[in-house]
């Protein structure tokens, strides 16, 4: 007799983790973590010898709140330099104007100080430079909404001083040591790296926009200020790490993989996934390069990480994933991506050889009962390859399953071999998940990536129904109860896929999708509109050209939204400020102007992606039973 389905219920999955995010301390003495505190989480800090299976509220634990915010999730926080302070982004119900706080790791009763107190301004950038510790260079658009300037930040007073006032065409700034660095587009859309100096630019070099769609990325400067450590593609068709000398220009190598990119970071979403490059918290060394295939490849690029990093990669099956360590590099706190049991946190001290793990994020869940993640490559109709990933329900028969084709936002992104709960939820309830990366993925060579311009609507769609194909061939999935679903481009190819396609979705769920391309595009934020040329402008096209404006229309899901026969799932956040939510609202009032099903999720408090743990529970909470009704599947109240 079959044991009656115990689902794993939406608040398992989406609730706030018990701990996470931990950072050592440079002294290495204690480690800052995010935990829940009033249903958001906040910064806590303990002695790294404490009590950790004692939960933070148990006297005599040792842990000690130091922020104490109740609005919205704490996601990004840092040590400063000397360990004085502990500093950490906000903003306000996902606007995306984010502003920087300082908290006293010594005074957590004190509140938390606003940095950046200004109404409308959004900071794009925080260094702290090893030579200057109680100082962080911080990019605001304080002067004017379309103009980054760049400013000197006393952390303990909050005297914010001009370092380099915009002339009207730099697009970000970056300070190395003795050094201010500009970078500016061209009109062809080629970077520019300048040295700010005397109140004016000196060319340094010059990058195809073609080859740095999104800028340099990485840019980090070495500790001496001569060299600027750069992702780059130039030449090949794998991104490599390079040395671009700062006052010739020239690059050196440093590091490459035969096969695999550098891991660049997906735009973004540099909170949830580390650096491609392992620094030195404190001194800014180079220590390690991260390549990413099915699974992460790290090279060690420092004698002494050579030593360390085959100690750490014993703690755990998954891949290396946030690290810090002590101003001497001997104890490190590390945690890990895994696809069953995510972001298990470890202490080592590489003095002793001692390990110890700190905490599971979520001790709950059970890595026994969660979905497998296996990375497949499959062949697209025009020869190029597809990494996916595909996860299969625990326990099911795997032969004509209900299926979600979950895309991935950007497209300038990549799904990846880790813990996803939307993936586990929905593998939970008994689908087949399948995740594609499509043309115009990042990761995949520059080849893969530039394959997508023109393609919206076009072959990226094309990509999407290949790999389906392929799980309908393989026997794994029911062609008549598939669901298409994503985030922000995902959302948008969901759309497409229902009004393109109608005939192969019994379903569509667009999550903060772009129903209208010219929309997305005349909608930037100012501050922004100039970095778009490569990206938006070159793959989308510019609604300022007649001739092209009709051709994005042409793709977009607006213009098609009366051949959409399935039911439709609709999610925003009011405060988007990337895919305004008229995107969503025009679809919705199609929809129902003809009496098409269409479930619409507007949620007042949120942006882009919805972040407090009350959101998302409604979300998936709704999700699950929208495609229960039009798939079968199940939902935590059973079949």
């Amino acid at each position: 007799m079959t044991a009656p389905y115990a689902p794993i219920t939406v608040e398992e999955f989406f609730s706030p983790p018990t701990r996470s995010r931990a950072v050592l301390s440079p002294d290495g003495t204690r480690v800052a973590y995010l935990a829940p505190w009033r249903g958001r989480l906040n910064v806590f800090l303990r002695e790294v010898d404490s009590d950790w299976a004692a939960p933070d509220d148990a006297e005599g634990s040792g842990a000690r709140r130091v922020t104490s915010q109740t609005r919205r999730n704490i996601d990004l926080f840092f040590w400063s330099v000397d360990g004085r302070h502990l500093l950490f982004q906000q903003d306000d119900d996902g606007d995306e104007n984010w502003h920087l706080y300082r908290a006293d790791p010594d005074r957590p009763g004190e509140p938390a100080v606003d940095l950046t107190p200004y109404e409308g301004v959004r900071l794009l950038g925080t260094q702290l430079p090893a030579d200057r510790p109680g100082t962080a260079f911080v990019q605001l658009n304080k002067r004017r909404p379309d103009l980054i300037d760049l400013f000197e930040l006393d952390l303990e007073t909050g005297r914010l001083t001009t370092a380099a006032e915009n002339p009207g065409d730099v697009l970000t700034w970056l300070h190395a040591s003795g050094r201010l660095l500009a970078f500016t587009l061209e009109e062809d859309g080629e970077h520019v790296l300048s040295e700010w100096a005397h109140g004016g630019l000196r060319t340094i070099a010059r990058f195809s926009g073609s080859d740095f769609p999104f800028g340099l990325t990485p840019a980090v400067p070495t500790p001496d200020g001569n060299g600027l450590w750069i992702g780059s593609p130039r030449g090949s068709d794998r991104t490599r790490l390079v040395r671009v000398d700062l006052e010739t220009g020239e690059e050196a190598g440093v590091d490459s993989h035969p096969v695999f990119d550098l891991d660049t970071p997906r735009p973004e979403a540099d909170t949830r996934f580390p650096s491609s490059l392992i620094l030195h918290p404190v001194t800014g060394e180079l220590l390690g390069a991260r390549y990413l295939g099915a699974r992460q490849e790290i090279h060690a690029l420092d004698p002494h990480f050579a030593e360390v990093l085959p100690r750490l990669a014993e703690l755990s099956d998954g891949d290396l994933a946030h690290v810090s360590c002590d101003t001497g590099a001997m104890r490190w706190v590390v945690d890990f991506t895994h696809d069953r049991d995510p972001g298990v946190t470890w202490f080592y001290d590489h003095g002793t050889g001692r390990a110890r793990r700190l905490f599971r994020p979520f001790p709950h869940l059970d890595p026994a009962r969660l979905s497998p993640v296996t990375p497949v490559t499959l062949t697209a109709r025009d020869g190029l390859s597809l990494p996916c990933h595909l996860t299969l329900p625990v326990g099911a028969d795997p032969r004509g399953l209900p299926t979600v084709l979950l895309v991935h936002g950007g497209p300038w992104y990549r799904d990846s071999w880790s813990y996803d709960p939307e993936v586990q939820l929905l593998a939970d309830r008994g689908y087949a998940v399948l995740q594609v990366n499509f043309r115009g993925s990042t990761g995949y060579g520059k080849a893969h990536t530039q394959a997508a311009i023109g393609q919206f609507a076009g072959r990226m769609h094309d990509d999407l129904l290949d790999a389906l194909d392929w799980a309908v061939d393989q026997g794994f999935t029911d062609p008549d109860r598939v669901a298409v679903y994503g985030t922000s481009y995902g959302g948008y190819a969901a759309l497409v896929g229902a009004a393109f396609t109608p005939d192969r979705f019994a379903a569509a769920v667009s999550y903060t999708g772009m129903s209208d391309l010219t929309d997305l595009v005349r909608s930037v934020v100012p501050f922004a509109r100039r970095m778009v040329a490569n990206s938006y402008l070159r793959y989308i096209g510019d609604p300022d050209v007649p001739e092209q404006e009709a051709d994005m229309l042409a793709r977009s899901p607006i213009s098609r939204v009366d051949d959409i026969t399935a039911p439709v799932m609709l999610i925003h956040g009011a405060n988007d400020v990337r895919v305004h939510r008229r995107n969503s609202d025009r679809v919705a009032e199609a929809l129902r102007s003809r009496g098409a099903e269409v479930e619409y999720l507007l949620n007042e408090n949120e942006g882009h992606w919805f972040l407090n743990p009350e959101s998302n529970i409604e979300l998936y909470g709704r999700l699950e039973r929208f495609l229960a009704r039009h798939l079968g599947g199940r939902t935590s109240g059973g079949a």
